[in-house]
């Protein structure tokens, strides 16, 4: 399954890259994959040192939240 996105670029870049036989589409897919993957790494990283400085581990947090429901 696939999905439109529609962009605008510079003339100029356009047409350069349409010159020099660039796969715009394969292009843009390759960047927008490495960025959410490279976004990803960045939030587990910070999720990761959350959970470091909280010193609980995720199971704990779980029940904690569980429980609080169970209170209201």
């Amino acid at each position: 399954m696939s999905e439109v996105l529609s962009v605008r670029v510079k003339k100029g870049l356009k047409r350069e890259a349409e010159r020099l036989g660039v796969d715009v589409k394969a292009a843009v897919e390759g960047l927008l994959e490495e960025l959410v993957a490279e976004k990803k790494e960045n939030a587990e990283k910070t999720a990761r040192e959350l959970r470091s400085l909280m010193g609980i581990e995720p199971g704990e947090w779980v029940d904690d939240v569980r429980a609080t429901r169970r209170e209201m």
